[in-house]
């Protein structure tokens, strides 16, 4: 629709129109931004004719905010959920008055942009909420400047007319407000490549085709550099004490014609934003204009440019949103499309990671995956979505999109299919975790537990167990009823295939009944490739020496995509895929596991899922899915601000729920990490899909190094309480999910504590790695130097 057309379609059209394009860029999804607003300084060199938020000095007031007042409120905000600290203030007020200039050379500062920076930094350092900086007209070295302290900034061009700045006009006197400083200010932001926010301003004596100069000139300035994050359009309010105190002020529907004109032009992926609290109660109407985007809102602070204009409650703004259909949700003062790298200053970036979900948007909770907190919800009773039909890419990527009521009915639906394929059996196996070593020469940048010359961490001693101690163990568990040994551990330099093949054949030689179910894809790769055998033949002889079957492990994210970033010496996804298949194919089952929550985004996991289910309807030989929620506190990539802080507890739900659906009829059985997620959220996952809590363990080092605090074991007798008090029935079932017998259920329940396990020092196995070692993934072999 050309600009002819715009300016004479009727606004209902218009609206229509727009909300396609919204449904179009953005599905149901309208976010808002939790935020502080933070007035620097209310001087100001310029006199916009309808401003009340800038005024002359005033005698005994400073004439900037000091440090400590800035903080104080960053930090009020960041106690009610906050992500945003918005700095608001005057354009160069030292040019126009004395005591700002007096004021920032006592502070150490020879510009208001100076001393902006340094609150910025303050803020950003000491209450982890984001800065986004408002502070007028500046150049491109300005900008660059503030781009180490600050997520975005913003600025808005309001309008591109040169008349309104003519005596008479609302912005005579303002030289800040001439139309091509602001633009050359945006077109600066492009070149600084910063995220950066504008809009328009209306009812201030412009026309319709003025307004959409400015929106025309915003595009092309947004196409050319691919920073304008967002669009504001944003309604004039007549103020007392102003000179356009007697102003006309826009009509409602004025409004709604230059949003929707706005998202016509600016196209169906734009941010489109209209601030609520200046419509007053007719706000839920600019939903119906095709806004994305409600801006930001404060628990804490006023709107100082406008005080008369208190913001909407989050519950209104939640009610007004579903009321068209629509979801609601938090996001960051930068977009998820600009959160890389080449947007986000390197000292930033941590803290927008550790502040963002797997969408790029807020985290809902505070909640992390190996804390003893509460979960923040259990699913609610629903009527659940329609998943009869093998879902595909797209379709589960919205699915993970889910939030609020379309939440629930994911998890009503997962609920569904689970009582259908599984009943109300929830299953659990007795084993005991033998992690052999903690020694490992790949370099995976969430894993804590590994220790070794090339690890990342080199917290705690290596340790190797040797085979008499893992024979111990192994009697220690058949004795308490165990049914399976799961083993895994680091990849020593000196380990070969041999190594692998010994330690089977040394459990099953004293405990031949005990199921066997160990080492990854990576420990298979390696093992084979240091005795140059082929999977088939390496895996087949590890089979006849007793091994039962394989652990998912390893399978990360599989996308090679990810895995560059988070292991990229491991084994690549088709690499890992060709282990499994090749298991199947000589008779070993396994399952396949999904860590989440770190780097990866909702449509890694759908292709995750996706190669999952392709793989099972070849080979047919996963057992059951594990979802496996980053724990983070200790990961490398997430100590050097490479990786978020896990998933929200709504990711970690959704991904049990859709991966039931996803994965229906091809893999039955999905499994809940009660050491990552604790007994409080296996009982909600109870109500999203599962049907499995794994195993009961005995020993687990690997997720305790990372910082999950759930204990290493949970007895039968807890495991089937926590079941029994959900209202499922308990099943103890072996690996390949046959029941246990009554002598394993007989030995497992009031078993006897463990003995002291033993850990001797690497070093007095006396093993000498080769001068080069086999890494199967990304990276290609290496030498040890």
């Amino acid at each position: 629709m050309d600009a002819a057309a715009l300016l004479d379609a009727p606004v209902d059209e218009l609206c229509a129109e727009a909300r396609r394009l919204r449904a179009e860029g953005h599905g149901s999804r309208v976010t808002y931004s939790p935020k502080v607003f933070i007035p620097l300084t209310k001087l100001c060199r310029d006199v916009c004719h309808y401003c009340t938020f800038a005024r002359p000095p005033r005698r005994g007031e400073r004439a900037y905010m000091s440090i400590g007042e800035v903080v104080a409120v960053a930090r009020a905000g960041a106690a009610r959920g906050c992500r945003e600290a918005l700095f608001t203030l005057g354009d160069k007020p030292e040019l126009r008055y004395r005591v700002a200039r007096e004021e920032l050379a006592a502070l150490g500062c020879a510009t208001t942009l100076e001393y902006l920076g340094r609150a910025a930094d303050a803020v950003l350092d000491e209450t982890g909420l984001l800065p986004h900086l408002n502070p007028g007209v500046m150049t491109v070295d300005d900008i660059r400047a503030l781009r180490p302290v600050s997520a975005s900034m913003g600025l808005m061009v309001e309008t591109t007319s040169e008349r309104l700045s003519a005596r008479g006009g609302p912005h005579f006197g303002s030289p800040d407000k001439l139309p091509t400083a602001r633009l050359q200010t945006l077109r600066a932001a492009g070149e600084a490549r910063v995220p950066f926010t504008t809009g328009t301003l209306i009812g201030i004596g412009e026309t319709r085709a003025e307004r959409l100069d400015a929106l025309l000139a915003i595009r092309e300035l947004g196409d050319q550099y691919g920073h304008v994050q967002e669009v504001i359009v944003q309604n004039f309010r007549a103020k007392p004490e102003t000179r356009m105190a007697g102003a006309d002020e826009p009509p409602l529907e004025e409004l709604l014609w230059t949003i929707a004109a706005a998202r016509i032009v600016l196209g169906a992926r734009a941010h489109v934003q209209a601030p609520p609290n200046l419509s007053y109660d007719e706000f839920p109407r600019l939903l119906d204009a095709g806004i994305d985007d409600w801006g930001g809102v404060s628990p804490v602070t006023i709107d100082h440019v406008n005080p008369e204009a208190p913001w909407p409650d989050l519950e209104r703004l939640r009610a007004a949103t579903e009321s068209r259909g629509l979801q609601l949700a938090q996001r960051l003062p930068v977009y998820p499309e600009w959160i890389d790298d080449a947007w986000i200053d390197a000292q930033v970036m941590p803290t927008v990671l550790r502040a963002s979900d797997a969408s790029g948007l807020a985290r809902e909770d505070g909640w992390s995956p190996g804390e003893v907190e509460g979960v923040p919800f259990v699913p609610r009773a629903a009527l659940p979505v329609d998943s009869r039909d093998e879902l595909g890419e797209d379709e589960l990527v919205r699915l993970f999109a889910a939030r609020g009521p379309e939440r629930d009915r994911i998890f009503a639906a997962a609920d569904a299919l689970r009582r259908d394929v599984c009943g109300d059996e929830v299953s659990y196996v007795v084993t005991r975790n033998i992690q052999y070593t903690n020694v490992c020469y790949f370099r995976c940048g969430f894993c804590a537990f590994s220790k070794g010359k090339l690890a990342a961490n080199l917290r705690g001693a290596p340790y190797l167990v040797p085979h008499a101690e893992i024979v111990r163990r192994v009697r220690e568990a058949w004795a308490r009823g165990a049914t399976e040994v799961c083993l895994q551990g680091g990849i020593h330099p000196a380990f070969t295939g041999e190594y692998y093949e010994s330690v089977v054949r040394a459990i099953k030689s004293e405990v031949p009944e005990l199921h066997v179910h160990a080492f990854s894809a990576l420990e298979i790769w390696q093992g084979a490739a240091t005795l140059g055998l082929p999977l088939e033949v390496y895996l087949a002889r590890l089979r006849d020496a007793g091994l039962g079957s394989l652990p998912g492990t390893a399978a990360e994210i599989l996308d090679d995509e990810v895995r560059r970033v988070i292991c990229p010496d491991k084994v690549t996804t088709a690499q890992w895929l060709a282990v499994h298949e090749t298991a199947h194919a000589v008779g070993l089952r396994s399952n396949v596991t999904m860590m989440f929550g770190h780097v990866e985004s909702p449509r890694h996991w759908v292709r995750h899922l996706l190669r999952a289910r392709e793989q099972q309807q070849a080979s047919g030989g996963f057992t059951e899915f594990v979802p496996l929620p980053f724990v983070h506190m200790e990961a490398p990539m997430w100590l050097q601000g490479r990786a978020r802080s896990g998933p929200t507890w709504s990711e970690t739900l959704l991904v049990h729920a859709v991966a039931r659906l996803a994965l229906h009829p091809w893999i039955t059985n999905i499994q809940a990490s009660w050491v990552k997620i604790g007994p409080e959220g296996v009982a909600a996952a109870l109500r999203a899909g599962v049907n499995d809590l794994g195993g009961t363990l005995m020993n687990e080092s690997i997720s305790r190094s990372a910082g999950a605090r759930h204990g290493q074991e949970m007895p039968p007798e807890r495991m089937e309480e926590l079941i029994l008090e959900n209202g499922r029935l308990p099943r103890q079932r072996t690996t390949l999910y046959g029941d246990a017998s009554d002598e394993r259920r007989a030995r497992a329940f009031g078993a006897p504590p463990l003995g002291e396990p033993l850990n001797p020092p690497v070093r007095e196995a006396g093993l000498k790695a080769p001068p080069r070692l086999v890494r199967p993934g990304l990276a290609g072999a290496v030498s040890v130097g």
